[in-house]
């Protein structure tokens, strides 16, 4: 009795701290295999790059908990920044023009809501369908082609975009920490509160978990999935123009693949694939194990075309494991 009640206890500990588990014990033997990771110059780069994925797998998070999925996150990412990059040629304020970047991100993702509620379609069809439509418009955009020397550009508020995605906060007059990474706390303490303080994120878990119980009691299914899929475009908007602001330039391939690191980053937080059970704090731990292994990889040299198996390879564990609970 008492061997079952452990087994049970260890089960517990494992599901609830499971991934930030595996994210120690990754930093261990890298630290331990690649000496030059753990500099602090790698660290803070580290941490930058795992902003963008973090902001596009905290709306990922949402959405997935609500029960459904959205594969239209990267091209969201890529057409949001080719409409800010477009703006800010045309020599448009570049406060100005990542606001109306932000509020299209939102609106890609609110198309995509009510494609899956409206339009009844299952939310993987949906999306597949908004992943081609978006990413084919920002190719119409731009022809194809890059648009670079976006900074200098910009008619005014050049600072605030070129510091969106390149600047960093000096602490204590030694680290300096990357303003995407602070972006991402800030987002990280925004997604925790709803999800945990506030009625919208109850009823995020209750129409994830049943969405026909939730009806009864009251709750609108259907605006809690459009406001999932509007904050999943606003937030994978707001990563895209991090991005461009650190590039300095923008083209309609970014993003590509996105998606699939913030399912990988989701799952690996130990989300329920099936909606209603799920945390973010799981979800930052995804992502830094993502960050983490590409960092590692990259730094061991590790071919890109193994890197995509490695992954895939995470997933299935990840998911595997989520079926098992």
């Amino acid at each position: 009795m008492n061997a079952l009640k452990n087994k049970k206890n260890i089960g517990a500990v494992l599901g609830e701290y499971g991934a930030f588990i595996a994210l120690a014990l990754l930093v261990i033997v890298l630290s331990i295999i690649e000496p030059s990771f753990r500099t602090p110059s790698n660290l803070m780069s580290l941490l930058r790059q795992a902003s963008f994925n973090g902001l596009i797998a905290f709306g990922m998070t949402l959405v997935i908990l609500s029960d459904g999925i959205d594969l239209s996150v990267g091209s969201v990412f890529a057409l949001s920044a080719i409409i800010c990059a477009e703006l800010l040629m045309s020599g448009m304020n570049a406060v100005l023009a990542v606001l109306i970047a932000l509020i299209a991100g939102t609106l890609l993702g609110a198309i995509s809501g009510l494609l899956v509620t409206k339009g009844r379609l299952q939310p993987f069809i949906a999306t597949l369908i908004t992943m081609t439509a978006y990413r084919g418009v920002a190719k119409i955009i731009t022809e194809g082609k890059p648009i670079s020397q976006l900074a200098g550009n910009a008619s005014g508020g050049d600072f605030f975009f070129k510091a969106m995605g390149k600047g960093n906060v000096l602490l204590f007059e030694t680290v300096k920490i990357p303003i995407p990474a602070i972006v991402l706390v800030v987002a990280f303490l925004i997604v925790y509160f709803i999800l945990t303080k506030t009625t919208f994120g109850r009823r995020i878990y209750a129409t994830g978990s049943n969405a026909k119980c939730a009806k009864l009691v009251g709750v609108n299914t259907n605006k809690i999935k459009i406001a999932c899929y509007s904050i999943s475009g606003f937030l994978a908007a707001l990563a895209g123009l991090l991005m461009i602001s650190r590039l300095d330039s923008a083209q309609p391939t970014l993003g590509d693949g996105y998606e699939l690191d913030a399912i990988a980053a989701v799952a690996l937080g130990g989300t329920s694939m099936s909606g209603g059970r799920g945390k973010v704090t799981g979800t930052i731990a995804g992502v830094l194990i993502i960050a983490v292994l590409n960092n590692g990889l990259n730094i061991m040299n590790v071919s890109s075309y193994y890197q995509e198996v490695i992954k895939a390879i995470v997933i299935l564990v990840a998911v595997l494991s989520d079926s098992k609970r």
